[in-house]
């Protein structure tokens, strides 16, 4: 059987978006010791890819870790095979709050040495001496608590959408980036109660279990992060204190909890919290762009992105091959002057060329 999906990718966008299979986008993780992450890799793509589930998966010595969509009608069954699936027996899935099914296109399995990258050694802490678990009821009782210090252990381009009132929200990159740093944070306010959340859940296990390490006694994290938060505020009746979007690493790039917009359109500054990937392909730019500036750019980040992603396919394909990436630091949610510079220095270059260049149309 063959354990990958070879086919194209514009061919498989299309197949999504003409599909009307009805699909359930969900997300997990376990944490387990697993002895061949490549074998258990396999075997995870064989099972699943035959009930029709696409996504994104990472295995790795430490545990499992996916984000996936599965057809409506073959739920159960995948629930199933993760329960015959020895340590995954009982998950917990975290199911999308707003889900339009078409989240994802293929479905990917990597081996990875980290199923979160958090460049910690974790032979020099006792990695399950994590926090306190909470649900949404203990964690709106404790974020009332004028002793308590409510964290976000995600990345800037995540919070910048939505968070917890009240909330630390460290300006970083990366939840490798972030550790030192909010350490350093709550480092007066060892004797209170640390309040953490993440996405689903997986970045406080390890982040509770190195600050209890760091001597941080009063550890607590919401269990199943904003997701399960959601959704037992809803089930519940109880009081939403998440306010705009929770960002999620599918095509969907978010999904409302409530209608709060805190961000601003990064071209523009106008109110706006909509995710999306400059259309650039030298680019790709994670940023948020309003419906004006979607229109005047076309999807771009940058005039100079608009200005390339105008030009033919080929002369893009020639271009993007005098680009030296290895000089460009990737940082989602901030512009790269770097790449940005090499993309106008490209342009020049075509310029002065003088060869006849007719640009796409709106229509192409």
């Amino acid at each position: 059987m063959q354990l990958y999906n070879r086919v194209d990718r514009k061919v498989l966008e299309t197949q999504m978006a003409d599909s009307d299979v009805r699909r359930i986008t969900l997300s997990f993780y376990k944490y387990h010791q697993i002895g061949n992450p490549q074998l258990f890799r396999n075997y995870l793509y064989a099972r699943l890819d035959s009930l029709g589930v696409l996504g994104r998966i990472y295995v790795a010595h430490e545990g499992v870790n996916g984000q996936i969509s599965v057809p409506k009608e073959q739920y159960h069954a995948m629930v199933q095979e993760l329960d015959d699936t020895g340590f995954l027996s009982g998950i917990r899935l975290n199911i999308a709050i707003e889900d339009d099914g078409k989240s994802f296109i293929k479905l990917i399995i990597k081996v990875r040495s980290k199923i979160v990258a958090d460049g910690l050694n974790d032979s020099s802490f006792d990695v399950t001496r994590r926090g306190k678990h909470i649900d949404a009821e203990e964690f709106n009782s404790l974020a009332s608590d004028p002793d308590t210090v409510i964290v976000d252990m995600r990345n800037h381009y995540e919070s910048e959408v939505g968070h917890f009132e009240g909330a630390i929200c460290p300006d970083v990159d990366t939840f490798r980036d972030s550790l030192p740093i909010v350490e350093d944070i709550l480092n007066p306010h060892k004797d209170k109660n640390i309040l953490m959340y993440c996405t689903g859940g997986i970045r406080c296990e390890k982040a509770s279990a190195w600050f209890k390490h760091r001597g941080f006694e009063k550890v607590h994290q919401l269990n199943g992060g904003i997701i399960e938060y959601a959704r037992q505020v809803q089930e519940k009746g109880l009081e939403n204190k998440f306010k705009g979007k929770n960002f999620v690493f599918d095509n969907r790039l978010g999904e409302r909890i409530s209608d709060d917009v805190l961000a601003q359109c990064h071209q523009c500054g106008a109110p706006c919290d909509t995710h999306t990937n400059c259309k650039n392909a030298a680019c790709h730019l994670l940023f948020i762009q309003c419906p004006d500036c979607a229109a005047k750019y076309e999807g771009c980040c940058s005039s100079e992105c608009h200005e390339f992603n105008r030009l033919p396919e080929e002369t893009q394909k020639e271009l993007r091959k005098n680009i030296d990436y290895q000089h460009n630091v990737y940082h989602k949610g901030r512009v790269r002057p770097k790449l940005q510079e090499l993309i106008s220095e490209q342009l020049r270059t075509l310029k002065e060329s003088n060869e006849p260049v007719d640009l796409k149309t709106e229509q192409d």
